[in-house]
């Protein structure tokens, strides 16, 4: 059978001159491929015979086109770490175009680091190797864990040097998402008092993402409490595995729901809810206990935005978008109690204040250093009646273990009223607390092996990390914390 290039649609396009600007992706010198997710290549359609091929490096290397793609940068604006900017935009990704999966749903696909756009604010438009792995190996371990997420279907490396503080190799990502319209494109057209862009980008945001939304009484409303839904639904996600995500700015809130942008994003090792990697997140915006509150702010933005669509009465459109955003504080606490609630093997809700419950393991997690992913995983391996010895491979995690005795006592007797059979709760346990995630320490490992040539670490991380759920005890350095040597401590957008 003969290879097939993929059909592309471009329904963005059909929006007015204003949301995009037409550009071609800068060629690369020597394009080589690093990596093709054949599993998601399949899942959309796409044939990897064709994408292995000399067309198909040139598609996802920005080199050539297929017919039917047409390469836009999207036009944007947002708030970054709480100051407006008016005009940020596509700067170093072009959208190819949207292709239908196997499911029906239309993705876009989009080349990051593919050279300036209008949008690049005197950038270069290119990314170098290492943020295009970290991507790549983050967004798809995330879409293991069941989070939603952009997806990555390739890295190239480009043959061409890229100038950050030093000389490195460029490279380029292929991304996949449901769309890329970010809270800040309804900015950037709400900011230039343009009623109906805000109306021609809410009308095709519902069509692609939320059409029950056109059979409500106020449509545009309706959008707005859908994307709230979504919102709290990812981020309770992203607490209940230590993720963070390190740079929660408008422009990079999905009105699909998905992670977005996993520039100097970073995983928990030890619990703390302060912590931050970021290094440009000197304050400490987007720590790990200011997400859902980040996201709240970030949704009061978009509601801002949807104002003059959403009633002709200023005053009721204030009111009913305000209603929506109070309801936001009280649906992420209900949220993330009831993901945390299973990670401690806990199937019913009861009258019983499980929130105290998780606070107050999470408190003597965070005064004891302990390894958040390893210590919920053990969790799901210790029996119903237990002890000291039966306890270990929880309480040998605590700098002091009669912290854990404690708190196991109460945690115990919770367990004894909901009635589950202890197989059932363990299996249950191990089925949301992973054994896996990327650690910092062997992305950053991986980086390295990469830039020396060497994708084996790559390889071999991605295929552990594939099976997060999964004891694998060949692989169990693969959950090891770092070492003292070890620790990632600050981690990079690499723009």
């Amino acid at each position: 059978m003969t290879a097939q290039s993929p059909t592309f649609h471009n329904s963005y396009t059909q929006l007015p001159d204003r949301f995009f600007a037409h550009v071609a992706p800068a060629r690369p010198h020597a394009p080589a491929l690093l990596a093709l997710n054949e599993e998601l290549a399949e899942a959309l359609g796409l044939d990897v015979e064709w994408l292995r091929s000399k067309e198909g490096l040139a598609m996802l290397s920005g080199e050539r086109l297929p017919n039917g793609a047409a390469s836009i940068a999207m036009a944007y604006a947002g708030h970054q770490f709480g100051g407006w900017v008016p005009q940020l935009g596509d700067g170093r990704a072009i959208l190819v175009g949207e292709v239908t999966g196997r499911d029906g749903f239309r993705r876009d696909l989009q080349l990051k680091g593919a050279g300036p756009t209008p949008f690049s604010r005197g950038g270069d438009g290119l990314a170098w190797l290492g943020p295009v792995l970290r991507e790549y190996v983050v967004s798809e371990a995330m879409a293991k864990l069941g989070v939603a997420t952009t997806r990555a279907l390739a890295a190239v490396s480009t043959g061409g040097d890229v100038i950050r503080e030093t000389v490195l190799p460029g490279a380029v990502l292929t991304r996949v998402a449901r769309s890329h319209i970010r809270v800040g494109t309804f900015q950037y057209f709400s900011a230039r008092r343009d009623v109906e862009g805000l109306k021609a980008l809410a009308y095709h945001v519902i069509e692609r993402h939320y059409p029950q939304a056109r059979q409500a009484e106020n449509p545009y409303l309706a959008l707005l409490e859908n994307v709230i839904d979504a919102q709290v639904d990812l981020v309770s996600h992203w607490q209940s595995i230590g993720f963070i995500h390190g740079v929660m700015n408008t422009d990079n809130m999905t009105l699909s729901g998905e992670t977005i942008d996993y520039g100097p994003c970073a995983f928990m090792d030890d619990y703390h809810p302060e912590t931050v990697f970021s290094s440009i997140d000197r304050g400490g915006r987007y720590a790990y206990s200011n997400q859902p509150p980040v996201a709240q702010w970030n949704l009061a933005i978009l509601a801002s935005a949807l104002l003059p669509i959403l009633n002709d009465d200023k005053d009721l459109a204030v009111a009913d978008a305000q209603a929506l955003i109070d309801s936001v504080s009280p649906r992420f606490d209900a949220a993330i109690v009831e993901r945390f609630r299973r990670k401690i093997g806990l199937d019913d809700e009861r009258a019983e204040d499980d929130s105290a419950l998780i606070a107050d393991l999470l408190s003597r997690m965070a005064a004891n250093m302990v390894d958040f992913t390893n210590l919920f995983r053990a969790l799901g391996k210790l029996p119903d009646e237990g002890g000291p010895h039966t306890d270990a491979p929880a309480r040998d995690l605590f700098v002091d273990p009669t912290a854990f005795d404690q708190w196991a006592e109460s945690w115990r007797r919770r367990l004894g009223r909901q009635g589950r059979a202890e197989a059932d709760r363990k299996s249950a346990m191990d089925a949301v607390n992973p054994a896996f995630i990327p650690r910092n320490h062997r992305v950053e490992a991986m980086i390295a092996a990469a830039l020396n040539n060497d994708l084996e670490p790559m390889q071999e991380l991605m295929d552990v990390l594939s099976r997060p759920y999964r004891d694998q005890p060949d692989k169990a350095n693969y959950a090891d914390p770092p070492t003292e040597q070890e620790h990632v401590t600050a981690t990079f957008c690499g723009t």
